[in-house]
């Protein structure tokens, strides 16, 4: 027993010739357009993160209630495909925070440009011409490789229904796997908070190594940006690593971590000590960024109102 339990440890370990052979196949793969990064419809945040969305990366996005990070999902979620015709694609979405009919709700709101208000006839009925466009929207839907799964579950089971999934329809047909999770804090306890997030985050760091395999996940920021001290002080205005739920946990699993940030909704009125614009405006700001380099702040105007966000 012994003999073969060593056996098995000995397949865990790499020699550095066969790691520096890895290393310039996914080079060249890169050169040869043979591995690629997912566009998204936003050109600095392509830009930002190696192209896209990158395989065998960890992308999580935070933000306080409000601040449009459902949103930001969404659209990735749609996105990849539909701005990468010629890439084999399957999503997994855990979608924990709203069932997910909503979350196609948002993605008619957004090609279609009407709000979901107007689409759930919350004030007056939707006109026929619309309904006409919603049904003709949503059987293109249907076509996109996207599933959903909307009951909590412990890091164990997350990591399950990944590793069930991926057997049953990814593995060995060299597809693009997406793993979006929304979100982190939805995950049904296994003991404190933080146990649940540390074990689930340890489920992250495993899966994102299997081929082609990304990783978005949604965190909330805790309360302590929106405190008055925050709020009044320019110089504490900008999100640090520290307003992160179970921070520390999220901030080491994760190969970029990116802070959706509405300074508006706050009441300020300009933001940081750049006196940015803060009217109609939403800032991304990168904190980690494993690959390509040192923080930034991305721009964007306001269009939340249809699922949008426009890069400025």
């Amino acid at each position: 027993m012994q003999i073969v339990m060593e056996q098995n440890y000995c397949n865990l370990i790499k020699p550095m010739s066969v790691v520096t052979q890895e290393a310039i196949s996914y080079i060249a793969g890169r050169r040869e357009h043979n591995i690629t990064s997912l566009k998204t419809r936003w050109k600095k945040f392509n830009k930002q993160c190696m192209g896209g969305i990158e395989p065998n990366t960890v992308y999580t996005i935070a933000g306080i209630s409000g601040s449009g990070k459902s949103s930001i999902a969404n659209l990735i979620q749609t996105d990849i495909i539909d701005l990468n015709p010629n890439e084999d694609i399957i999503v997994l979405t855990f979608s924990l925070e709203m069932v997910g009919f909503r979350q196609i709700g948002r993605t008619l709101s957004n090609k279609l440009r009407k709000t979901t208000s107007a689409l759930y006839s919350s004030e007056t009925d939707l006109d026929d011409d619309t309904f006409r466009k919603v049904i003709n929207v949503s059987n293109q839907l249907k076509e996109y490789p996207v599933y959903f799964v909307d009951t909590p579950g412990t890091p164990t089971q997350v990591d399950n229904i990944i590793r069930t999934f991926y057997d049953k329809y990814v593995k060995n047909k060299h597809k693009h796997f997406i793993i979006i999770y929304d979100h982190a804090l939805l995950t049904k306890q296994i003991g404190s908070v933080i146990e649940t997030i540390s074990e689930l985050e340890r489920v992250f760091i495993q899966v994102k190594k299997l081929p082609m395999t990304s990783v978005i996940q949604l965190a909330q920021m805790n309360r302590n940006i929106e405190s008055p001290e925050r709020i009044n002080n320019p110089l504490s205005h900008y999100p640090m690593r520290s307003d992160l739920s179970s921070s520390d946990a999220i901030f080491q699993a994760s190969d970029y971590v990116l802070v959706i940030h509405r300074p508006e909704i706050l009441n300020i009125q300009e933001y940081g000590p750049s006196h940015l614009p803060t009217t109609n405006k939403v800032y991304m700001h990168m904190l980690k960024n494993r690959d390509a380099g040192k923080p930034c702040i991305l721009e964007f105007e306001n269009e939340l109102m249809f699922n949008n966000l426009v890069e400025a």
